[in-house]
């Protein structure tokens, strides 16, 4: 049998897997295992896995995981993120669309302090949705504006998803983590943009708040104010070090975690039901990124000892004669039709191991490579039909808001996000500007 032929079916068996319900890890890692075993007999299957455990308990920048997540569920389970909704309340419903706007900035906070998507979808669904239909915000309007931002999860620094890719890549978190941060507030100013214009031109979109909703001393506010600006001042505690070489990454991320941890203690919102959550919660999803990752391992390494990046490459630009720009458009096509089942993690484990080699193999930067990677899977997570955010949103949206009016409210947020990947693409610098300024990239 041809390795050609073994690496298709490798895939083929994974993607049936997957469809058919089983978990991400068990079908990339049987599947890698099962072809180890194939290939190179008992001792290098057995071989392979321990080889990837291995590589995994070795890698130090893993350790950031569990501190990141761990942060962001003590914000989130001691409330401290209502405090952000609430300032934004205040300070931007004299805006047409105020509080549409305020619910993107919350994002942006939420995932400078989570780096998950889901916490911010969760986040938005449960405190801010209810908010801005009871104040007659068009239900549409706010439907998109709670997915698109919630999105901003994967890309905004600390993204998971951008430490796992750097795993993957073997190129250096922090890096990658500067080189999302522009982009990722460019997104969000170009929805900022969108709400604006849009709400301007058709103001029952998003009604300005009556004045005596908006009453409130002025000593009042600026508690609010205060409040409301503490996860800012959390992640600059964390990452103001980190950037200035005075600690590692591993050691801005426990900074992180624990004064996290302390701003609860102090606003008196830390108590034995916020702690138990955090932790168990935190330990759940850590312990499945690293199931994810271990399978990917394997499953890379199978494909490394195949020769199927070189088999793939010669495909596309000999056989085929396409340009390296046209490989790179199709890959991003893939990420969008893979969108469609698949969330995030799933399909960087499943394809990093061809792309990434394929990427670098073709000229291209693979820091540069990891935001386009992260923008185009925000998309696909939002691509009609089966995007993986329109059925967390469905959900947990009220009765009142039908499948139907969750496809059509993302529709120009998607076409917002192709003009922000399109903008990276032309110009990488938008993405690589920060680490070089930081790094002397």
């Amino acid at each position: 049998m041809s390795y050609e032929l073994i690496a298709a079916l490798m895939f083929s068996t994974m993607m049936l897997m997957l469809l058919t319900g089983q978990r991400v890890f068990g079908a990339i890692g049987f599947v890698a295992v099962m072809a180890a075993l194939f290939l190179w007999g008992d001792r290098g299957g057995y071989d392979l896995g321990f080889s990837a455990a291995m590589k995994l308990m070795k890698w130090y920048p893993l350790l950031t995981l569990p501190m990141f997540i761990f942060m962001g569920y003590i914000l989130s389970e001691s409330r401290i993120a209502d405090d952000l909704y609430r300032m934004f309340h205040v300070w931007m419903g004299g805006l047409s669309g105020g509080l549409a706007v305020g619910t993107i900035g919350l994002m942006v906070l939420i995932s400078a302090m989570n780096g998950l998507s889901v916490a911010g979808m969760a986040i938005g669904a449960t405190i801010a949705l209810p908010e801005l239909l009871r104040r007659n915000y068009d239900k549409r309007m706010v439907t998109g504006v709670i997915q698109a931002g919630s999105s901003l999860g994967i890309l905004v620094p600390p993204s998971v998803v951008l430490v796992l890719y750097a795993m993957i890549a073997r190129q250096p978190v922090g890096q990658l983590w500067l080189a999302g941060a522009v982009p990722g507030l460019m997104m969000a100013g170009l929805f900022i943009g969108y709400i604006v214009i849009r709400c301007r031109l058709n103001p029952a979109l998003g009604p300005v708040l009556a004045p005596e909703d908006r009453a409130m001393p002025r000593v009042e506010k600026l508690r609010l104010l205060r409040a409301g600006l503490l996860p800012l001042v959390i992640f600059a505690v964390m990452m103001v070090p980190f950037v200035n070489g005075y600690t590692s990454l591993v050691e801005s991320s426990a900074i992180g975690a624990i004064a996290a941890f302390l701003a609860a203690v102090l606003k008196g919102r830390m108590n034995r039901v916020v702690f138990e959550n955090s932790v168990r919660k935190t330990l759940g999803i850590t312990c499945m990124f690293m199931w994810i990752i271990l399978a990917a391992l394997a499953f890379g390494a199978v494909f490394d000892g195949l020769g199927a990046v070189r088999a793939i490459e010669h495909l596309f630009t000999e056989r085929l004669g396409l340009n390296p720009w046209m490989i790179l458009i199709l890959m991003q096509l893939s990420f969008i039709v893979m969108g469609t089942f698949l969330d995030d993690t799933a399909m960087l484990v499943i394809v990093a191991p061809l792309y990434v080699p394929l990427v670098d193999a073709l000229g291209f930067d693979l820091i540069w490579y990891g935001v386009l990677y992260t923008i185009t899977t925000q998309i696909a997570y939002m691509t009609p039909p089966f995007g993986y955010n329109l059925f967390l949103m469905r959900a947990m949206a009220p009765p009142e808001i039908t499948l139907r009016d969750i496809y059509v409210s993302i529709v120009p947020f998607v076409g917002v996000m192709i003009v922000a990947l399109a903008l990276v693409m032309a110009f990488p610098e938008i993405a690589l500007w920060l680490p070089g300024l930081v790094y002397d990239y």
